[in-house]
């Protein structure tokens, strides 16, 4: 029997803010200057919840030399520029705030900054002020748990307590693992890579105040 809930932890990329089409875009467009085509659709494939660090050793493989030293600091210069012309919030993602009574926080693969940047522009971060949680402060990444075991803790919440609300194949592995229920977002041609990785998916967050 799932025990009840008394705290939601979201992720941030896809979750609450559009920003994985964007950001990917972003790489896409970056990468080719340096000779690597990729379409958007291979992109969100191949990195889509992953850490920096994967996601250059991908590039470098497929280049088949190394990225300079920069490369990840120009990348995320870019990336915060689109972010601060272009990104919204996922569609229905303010009713659902609304509606959902509980604590939430954010548990995210990125830095700090990114993160509070994402929420900023889009008009959440103060939903979520004192409240978000990144790998880069513990040193471990998704499929690993540590970084929602570590957002309970800080939120004074067991685990078996707490609902994850992701939509990468990363994010749902680590909420399993940390003993977690997991609500997948996704769309329905790729439910089925989240449910067999253990998340009960949906497809509109005007349905998830519903499903916690």
């Amino acid at each position: 029997m799932q025990a009840q809930t008394k705290l939601v932890i979201f992720d941030c990329d896809g979750v609450l803010v559009d920003s994985e089409t964007l950001g990917n875009r972003v790489l896409v467009e970056f990468v080719a200057e340096f000779g690597l085509k990729l379409s958007l659709e291979e992109a969100i494939r191949l990195f889509k919840g992953g850490k920096m660090a994967d996601c250059v050793t991908v590039i470098e493989r497929r280049l088949g030399r190394k990225m300079p030293p920069d490369f990840v600091t120009q990348l995320r210069t870019f990336t915060a520029q689109a972010f601060e012309s272009e990104l919204l919030p996922v569609q229905g993602i303010e009713t659902a705030l609304d509606q959902i009574n509980l604590p939430i926080c954010v548990a995210s693969s990125g830095p700090i900054e990114k993160i509070q940047l994402a929420l900023r522009v889009t008009n959440l971060l103060p939903r979520f002020a004192g409240c978000i949680f990144s790998s880069y402060e513990i040193g471990s990444w998704k499929p690993a748990p540590d970084l929602f075991l570590y957002a309970a803790k800080n939120m004074g919440v067991q685990a078996q307590f707490c609902t994850v609300v992701e939509d990468s194949i990363l994010g749902v592995r680590a909420g399993i693992a940390a003993g977690m229920k997991v609500l997948g977002y996704t769309t329905k041609n790729e439910a089925h890579q989240l449910k067999e990785c253990g998340a009960d998916v949906f497809y509109s967050m005007y349905q998830l105040p519903n499903l916690i």
